[in-house]
């Protein structure tokens, strides 16, 4: 069965780094793009970036260019999502999810609402001590 499972995780001092990974097992296409989320305590989960499945093209939400990376190695079938300078705004539980399609307009991936991602991770906590 298709399925993703987040690691990395924890509690950091801000101004540290963290990089988070996403495993994905089961039948995972080349096509398949995989989008990292975060929902912080009392906030709606929103989408941080997104990969295609080549790994060709990514995207960030504009709160989240500059200090997050995402990258994809599917020659083990991961994500990764790499945070620099965290702040105590970036705690939330981070999930990824993926997407069936890949989804170009003018030549840019879109990232979507969470609405269109059809498996998802458990999510994994990020807490940042001042």
């Amino acid at each position: 069965q298709l399925q993703l499972v987040e690691s990395g995780g924890g509690l950091v001092q801000a101004g540290g780094d963290l990089t988070l990974s996403c495993a994905a097992s089961g039948d995972v296409r080349e096509f398949y793009t995989i989008a990292w989320f975060r929902q912080a305590p009392g906030k709606e989960r929103e989408v941080v970036s997104c990969v295609n499945g080549e790994g060709s093209h990514t995207n960030y939400e504009d709160d989240f260019k500059g200090r997050f990376t995402i990258s994809r190695d599917n020659t083990k079938n991961t994500v990764s999502l790499q945070v620099t300078r965290l702040k105590s705004a970036d705690t939330a539980v981070y999930y990824c999810a993926l997407r069936g399609l890949q989804r170009l307009l003018l030549g840019e991936l879109q990232c979507g609402t969470e609405d269109e991602y059809v498996v998802w991770g458990q999510g994994t906590r990020v807490t940042v001590s001042s």
